[in-house]
């Protein structure tokens, strides 16, 4: 897509808005049909036919005009900003992840997402020495110019946004912008709000669920040029951020811990497996040298063309739906060796896989694989 960022219109808006919110519309299939269609309006447009072309029998929900407006009445009344990917104010390091969300609220001031950010998470029933020490790293990045982005859970993503309250901490939230989760952190919210930055996906309004958590900790890592983990079970969500991030190409660090604590585990498997050994500023600093002195290129996320949707011809579409559909399983397929399989262009295979996508027949899985759902 066009690299260049730009201010959209309010109407716009609008339309980005209500793509993100229709059914079957996650952030890669909306990156996907900007591409096709150019504009969101263009896409929405297109929304009901695509389905119906992908086999689904029942019309497909698109977002309503007034439903995004009630929406974006709402981050208002919160004083939110809600930006677009493509808008020069998006924290362009979590622009460039393939499935960066369309639309990010954000409330409180802007300035941290501007700057270069480190995630730092953790045990939610971390150790005293694990708080203290997750505070102490927090507060000396801040000192050294970073911000320090965590999920806000209890334990050290709360110690983290503590010790960067006074350098700018960015805290993601996985419901609503107006729901503290847990909400024993609503004070350290508002501390967060007034000296920093809280973001979220989803509408104001929104309650966390389980399946909200693995999206928000995407966005933990995607916002930081690394993540750091202090103490986390081998079941830990701040391991799903470590291996997000290490997929995403941001470095991956780890605190080493005693084998006798469950908590060390975690982040000793990943010193296994290559991260960096981290006992304390310094050694992230060290390894983020060359980032911070060759700042990442501007990320692609134009998606507007003046010009007609690039579609292809139907009568190549009617000869690759048979032919895609029968390459794909319930096991996971990446899309290049699909094209190789077919032998048809990547953009017919590519219009395929969307309109089976919205039809809620195929699901995207990380590293560009797709996989047939049942029913």
């Amino acid at each position: 897509m066009d690299a260049q960022t730009r201010s959209l219109s309010a109407a716009e808006r609008l339309d980005w808005l209500r793509l993100i919110r229709s059914e079957n519309v996650g952030p890669r299939t909306f990156f996907r049909l900007l591409e096709r269609y150019g504009t969101a309006g263009g896409a929405l447009a297109a929304l009901p036919e695509l389905a119906a072309r992908g086999g689904r029998a029942r019309p497909i929900t698109v977002c309503a005009k007034a439903a995004a407006e009630r929406e974006l009445a709402a981050a208002d009344r919160l004083g939110c900003t809600v930006l677009a990917a493509i808008e020069p104010d998006y924290p362009r390091w979590l622009a460039a992840i393939d499935d960066a969300p369309p639309i990010l609220m954000a409330r409180g001031s802007p300035s941290p997402l501007t700057r270069p950010m480190v995630a730092l998470v953790g045990a939610r029933n971390a150790s005293l020495n694990g708080r203290n020490l997750a505070r102490r790293l927090a507060a000396d990045l801040g000192r050294a110019g970073l911000v320090v982005c965590s999920g806000l859970a209890r334990g050290i993503d709360a110690a983290a946004h503590e010790g960067s309250l006074a350098t700018g901490t960015v805290a993601v939230m996985a419901g609503g912008l107006d729901v503290v989760y847990p909400p024993e952190h609503e004070r350290l919210y508002a501390d967060i709000v007034a000296a920093g930055t809280a973001v979220s996906e989803m509408p104001p309004g929104t309650q966390p669920q389980a399946s909200h958590f693995p999206r928000r900790n995407r966005i933990v890592s995607g916002l930081a040029l690394g993540v750091v983990v202090v103490e986390a079970n081998p079941k830990s969500g701040s391991l799903i951020t470590a291996r997000l991030a290490a997929d995403q190409g941001r470095e991956v660090f780890a605190v080493p811990g005693s084998p006798l604590d469950p908590r060390a585990q975690g982040p000793n498997d990943l010193l296994r497996h290559g991260a960096v050994l981290t006992e304390s500023a310094d050694d992230v600093l060290q390894a983020l040298d060359d980032l911070l002195r060759r700042p990442l290129a501007e990320p692609g996320r134009g998606g507007f063309r003046d010009a007609p949707p690039c579609l292809p011809a139907e009568d190549e579409m009617a000869a690759g739906r048979k032919t895609v559909t029968e390459c794909l399983a319930p096991t996971p397929v990446t899309v290049d060796e699909i094209i190789r399989q077919c032998q048809l262009s990547p953009s017919v295979v590519s219009m395929v896989l969307l309109e089976l996508e919205l039809a809620g027949r195929l699901e995207r899985l990380p590293g560009n694989q797709v996989v047939l759902l049942a029913g």
